[in-house]
């Protein structure tokens, strides 16, 4: 185990007992010595952490800490380096850029072992099919969804047949090769899914739409217990 992983494990051990727990306890649940819990300790508090006692009385870490560099197992690196690299492929160009910008603020406050492991993760995100083109910005679609502000939309279906539609916005998917906005859409009065490189054109209402977006989200799921991924 690396001294970052360490100081971590400890960080975990302590948030775990919320009443003062003696060196010897917490040496044990670590796997380390008491010289060396009594290191780490001081290394922490040093870092910032808000740990109160002393030896011979015991250690509390006081609640509302997080120390940065310290943030993350190799499992979690693994997992967000493959996070990432799912969005730089799977989503537009905005997004993707973002999540390039998150990651370099993590790397920035990674310890050097834990910046090695997440250089070296060797979890790849395979060729997928072609995304598709949008017509419309999808950041508008997000501000929409972001704000809950319906959509006049113009939308062509798969048949080639263009409709004008309000539509209540309740979430943007990521499918391999095409975007797809899930709304409520008043015309149909039901919940309906619709590809985003179908939609000609999209302007945002001035007012709120009338439900929650979380509530409208909740009433999707429901109706789709098993979502079929059929695009209408």
């Amino acid at each position: 185990m690396s001294r970052s992983q360490r100081l971590l494990s400890l960080l975990q051990v302590l948030r775990r007992h919320r009443l003062p727990v003696s060196g010897a306890t917490l040496a044990a649940e670590t796997g380390v010595s008491l010289r060396t819990l009594y290191r780490d300790i001081a290394t922490l508090q040093a870092e910032g952490a808000d740990i109160e006692g002393e030896a011979g009385i015991g250690y509390v870490l006081r609640p509302g800490y997080m120390l940065p560099p310290l943030m993350f197992t190799r499992e979690e690196i693994e997992a967000l380096m493959l996070g990432f690299r799912f969005v730089e492929k799977r989503t537009d160009t905005a997004i993707a850029s973002a999540a390039r910008n998150a990651l370099a603020k993590i790397d920035a406050v990674l310890p050097e072992d834990l910046r090695r492991d997440m250089a070296d993760v060797p979890l790849l995100v395979g060729p997928g099919a072609p995304l598709a083109t949008e017509r419309v910005d999808l950041d508008r679609l997000r501000q929409a969804l972001r704000h809950e502000k319906p959509l006049l939309i113009a939308y062509r279906d798969q048949r080639g047949d263009l409709s004008s539609r309000t539509v209540w916005p309740c979430a943007l998917t990521f499918f391999d090769g095409v975007r797809v906005l899930v709304a409520w859409c008043t015309l149909r009065d039901d919940f309906r899914h619709f590809r985003t490189d179908r939609i000609e054109s999209a302007v945002a209402g001035e007012t709120r739409y009338p439900k929650r977006r979380t509530t409208l989200l909740k009433a999707w799921r429901q109706q789709n217990a098993i979502p079929d991924g059929t695009l209408k």
